[in-house]
């Protein structure tokens, strides 16, 4: 069955045709710059029809990076952006511009449910996956099942644990998250607030995960001390996951990753010291699709006993 994948981000999505574990094309597109749903699902019509032209296609998995119930095929909530989505009917767009069903689901839970089908969490069912990147993701599988809840939003928002009560205010409007405090958006933030920034060496540097850790390789003291801040915050994340999920194994992705040399053996022994799992020590892992995790997702997401809204 091929399957046409979009993966919807914040500035940009990418659109694909999967044929079981093979990515047979893709196109990557920058979106509007404004808040509107409409404009993207617009930015994305001509990606998708161009490669439902040359390739063929039997549905649609879309994948958006908000609250989403996948039951009903709809956009519960947003953040900030893309406001306009819950009351956006994405199977009747679909179905009216493509003549295809569509499946919706978060993107998180689909990058997950892709290292379970061709990546890092292969045969695994109990399972809990964090990206680090410019936000923080988080979902959880326990028993081969996805965690939804009631409201949409239960696994899904590990980037949203608190971890600091005297912390900075975060997007989603609580105190100390570990997203508003060890997040690529948040990062400038807890970088410009260090004691002694102003003589380190991220000073002349564009802050970002990938500038502070080449800084705290090369040295840099403030650098060095900021990093491992940010490990304790994903530790903490980590532990207070594996408390509530009970998985056997643990995944990071994302952008972040790229220094998963310094960041898992870390994790790994965080874990080992502060999570009470007297059956044995949850595994982490890195994830090894990157970018293809969701979008192979969508493979088994139309596997899944879930209705067709259209």
């Amino acid at each position: 069955m091929k399957i046409l994948a979009v993966d919807l981000g914040g500035t940009h999505t990418t659109c694909a045709v999967v044929d079981g574990a093979r990515i047979l094309a893709r196109e990557t597109a920058p979106l509007p710059a404004s808040l509107s749903m409409a404009d993207a699902l617009s930015a994305i019509a001509e990606p998708l029809s161009q490669l439902k032209a040359a390739h063929g296609g039997e549905a649609i998995g879309f994948g958006f990076c908000g609250l989403v119930d996948s039951r009903r095929t709809r956009i519960a909530s947003t953040n900030g952006k893309y406001t306009d989505g819950p009351s956006l009917n994405l199977s009747r767009w679909a179905m009216d511009r493509f003549g295809l069903p569509l499946r919706l689901e978060n993107d998180a839970r689909l990058a997950l449910l892709g290292e379970c089908y061709a990546g890092a969490a292969r045969a695994e069912t109990d399972v809990v996956m964090f990206t680090l990147g410019t936000g923080i993701g988080g979902v959880a599988m326990i028993g081969g099942q996805l965690l939804r809840g009631k409201h949409d939003q239960a696994g899904v928002l590990g980037g949203h644990v608190p971890v600091n009560f005297n912390g900075r205010r975060c997007t989603c409007g609580a105190l100390g998250c570990a997203e508003s405090e060890a997040s690529g958006w948040a990062l400038p933030l807890v970088t410009r607030d260090w004691p002694g920034f102003a003589s380190s060496a991220l000073v002349s540097r564009e802050i970002n995960f990938e500038s502070l850790f080449a800084c705290a390789a090369a040295g840099d003291q403030v650098s060095r001390e900021i990093v491992d801040h940010c490990l304790r915050v994903w530790g903490a994340a980590a532990v207070a996951a594996i408390h509530s999920f009970d998985p056997e194994l643990l995944v990071f992705g994302g952008g972040v990753m790229k220094s998963a040399a310094v960041i898992l053996p870390f994790l790994r022994d965080y874990v080992s010291r502060n999570a009470w799992t007297p059956w044995g020590t949850v595994r982490v892992r890195a994830a090894q699709l990157g970018n293809d995790a969701a979008l192979l997702g969508v493979v088994p997401l139309f596997e899944q006993e879930l209705p067709l809204v259209r």
